[in-house]
């Protein structure tokens, strides 16, 4: 009896499993299938499989643009991220200083207030400055309001660093700066590049902070939900389906440095504990 009940519910977890599925990714197989369709978006099943609205989109110099202006706004916000992301994480891991646990809700606090705030407030600042709105007004409000996701990021990665190597790198002489350089920002490696692509999505497909900031320059976001005010288009599905497989090549490429790194650290520190074993 209890072994049918094992079966039966097994079965009952793997059609659970295949809802739960269906629910996340049947509507992006049904996206992608409808950028090939000849009849536009209306019609089900779809009828005439073509590329036409992939020749189309690559015509469409204004998406074309607002692309562009993403991957600037992205890049740009991931380096500001990144750059003051690392040092507050390496504070809040590694330094004692009065004020400290004031200091961490206020990094963490981006990742709790909606965009519309982050939005407004930053465009009530720019407005008291004199400050025209343009792309670099977005990729300020982006930078600001993912420095958060670098920081928890990197921490959760200091967290889980084994500062045997540290250790045994100041014990044969090297400095806390070579040793910063050499052996814990290497070591640093996944959770930063983790951090980086989860920033550079976040802002490509960041909306609410943009509405307030942009300028004359549109970026994919605006430019698709502008579009999508007149209708839904299979000009849309298509740089919808583009921008779904570069996320999963993101994705792949996550993984295999992941998997690669993993290695290259048990094996370091595997060689960490030898050296250590040595000067002793």
């Amino acid at each position: 009896m209890s072994e049918a009940r094992l079966v039966s519910g097994s079965r009952w977890l793997v059609w659970h499993a295949v809802a739960v599925f269906a629910f996340l990714y049947l509507p992006i197989t049904v996206l992608i299938l409808y950028s090939f369709n000849g009849e536009g978006v209306g019609g089900f099943p779809p009828h005439r499989l073509t590329l036409d609205w992939y020749r189309t989109l690559f015509a469409d110099g204004p998406i074309w643009q607002s692309v562009l202006n993403s991957l600037q706004v992205a890049l740009a916000a991931m380096a500001i991220s990144l750059g003051f992301g690392v040092p507050a994480a390496l504070a809040l891991e590694r330094a004692q200083f009065p004020g400290k646990a004031f200091f961490r809700r206020l990094v963490l606090l981006p990742l709790i207030l909606p965009g519309i705030i982050t939005g407004l407030s930053l465009l009530m600042l720019f407005d008291v400055l004199g400050t025209r709105l343009s792309l670099a007004t977005i990729i300020v409000g982006h930078g600001t309001a993912l420095i958060s996701v670098a920081t928890t990021e990197v921490f959760a990665g200091l967290q889980k660093l084994d500062r045997t190597q540290e250790e045994a790198s100041l014990d044969l002489g090297a400095n806390y700066w070579q040793t910063f350089w050499r052996i814990t920002l290497p070591n640093l490696r996944l959770p930063i590049i983790g951090a980086a692509l989860l920033i550079f999505t976040l802002s490509m497909d960041e909306i609410a902070v943009s509405f307030f900031l942009i300028g004359r320059d549109n970026t994919l976001p605006l430019e698709i939900w502008g579009r999508l005010r007149r209708g839904i288009t299979p000009e849309i599905n298509a740089v919808s389906a583009i921008i779904f497989v570069f996320s999963l090549l993101a994705i792949v490429l996550w993984y295999r440095l992941r998997v690669r790194s993993e290695g290259a650290t048990d094996a370091g520190a595997e060689v960490a504990v030898a050296m250590e074993s040595e000067a002793a």
